[in-house]
């Protein structure tokens, strides 16, 4: 296991810069809200609320894939990162193919995730487009010759993204439970973005703990080999569970891949949410959240208060059920079913959510 650390200059360099006017607008934060941030200046200390990154084999994501660090001046001088603005300020979530059976588990998963992204991007909209199927896309398909599990293509999904992107938008997100693939030569990507058009797709499926197991459900029993166009294949076809974890591990990956919308691109500071990942288990090893130097990025780009970010990210976890923001959602709500949201996975970041606060002195 490697630990990569930095001085206190170089982080203090990263997160604040030298230049003046960048100092400048960084003394522009509360006394509290710089004092949270300089917590990432000691990482790995005692008591300290951030800590380094830990790289545990070469196949972990920056030993296979080297990148020049991004600091916050060279984000903040990118000049082909986006930015929302009063005409595009929405973040918009298109689901694509069963999240489960259709009933009130499954749309009460969807909305969660909605809430998780509006408190993260706080300050921004977050809505729902009306879920399709996989044959509305009219994307191509496969069984994966290896773990013979249904597959959607990539770059299919991304064409129908954009030509349902609303004019309001900021970026469009599709999730699906369903494996994805970039091209055949592939056997599998978690998902595909084009920051440029501010579109990406994103599959849970290997979300699901027993996806590499030879008794996952996904796998189809037989040599099946569907014809172009027969999407009749996906009908019924198996998804995750939703449980606790998947829910955990689904925020992790929205809220890291919209992240990537803004211009931020992987973290080689501290552990953050927007460390890059290889594979499943570097990606459970990062934390739910961003380290301060990400932090400031976001920040600067939607404008939000940091207390009130983690206030609402806080609430979300505390509370039980899904917020209704309509009288007929509401009415509608009282009949339906009640399912609890599974928010045992989230006990470290509600503890750590209440340690930034004590610093914010928010009571």
């Amino acid at each position: 296991m490697k630990v990569i650390q930095h001085s206190v200059e170089t982080l203090k360099r990263a997160l604040v810069s030298n230049r003046k006017d960048l100092v400048k607008l960084y003394s522009k934060y509360t006394k509290e809200e710089r004092r949270l941030l300089e917590e990432g200046f000691h990482p790995g200390q005692h008591g300290s609320l951030f800590q380094p990154i830990t790289v545990q084999s070469d196949s972990d994501w920056i030993p296979a894939h080297p990148e020049e660090p991004q600091d916050f001046e060279s984000f903040y001088r990118d000049p082909y990162r986006k930015t929302p603005d009063a005409s595009h300020n929405t973040i918009y979530i298109q689901t694509i193919g069963s999240f489960g059976e259709a009933g009130a588990q499954t749309d009460q998963y969807v909305e969660w995730l909605r809430e998780y992204c509006q408190a993260f991007f706080y300050g921004l909209s977050v809505k729902l487009l009306p879920a399709v199927t996989v044959a509305k896309t009219g994307c191509s398909f496969r069984v994966n010759s290896n773990s013979h599990n249904l597959q959607i293509l990539t770059g299919d999904l991304l064409r129908f993204l954009g030509n349902r992107k609303p004019k309001d938008a900021f970026c469009i997100v599709g999730i699906t439970m369903i494996d994805l693939y970039p091209k055949d030569s592939w056997n599998f990507v978690f998902g595909q973005a084009s920051l440029s058009m501010g579109m990406g797709v994103f599959s849970f499926a290997r979300y699901d703990d027993n996806f590499y197991s030879r008794s996952y459900a996904g796998r189809l029993k037989k040599q099946l080999q569907p014809k172009p166009g027969d999407y009749s294949v996906f009908d019924g076809y198996y998804t995750p569970p939703i449980t606790s974890t998947l829910l955990l591990r689904s925020c992790k990956t929205m809220t890291h891949e919209i992240g990537h919308m803004f211009g931020i691109k992987h973290c080689q500071w501290l552990n953050c949410v927007m460390q890059g990942s290889n594979h499943l288990e570097e990606s459970d090893r990062r934390p739910l959240d961003f380290c301060p130097i990400c932090l400031r990025k976001l920040q600067v780009s939607v404008g939000f208060q940091i207390p009130e970010r983690y206030k609402a990210l806080l609430h979300w976890m505390e509370e039980t059920q899904s917020q209704t923001s309509t009288p007929e959602e509401a009415s509608a709500c009282q009949s339906a079913p009640h399912f609890p949201k599974p928010s045992e996975a989230f006990h470290t970041p509600k503890l750590w959510l209440c340690r930034c606060l004590d610093i914010l002195e928010i009571k």
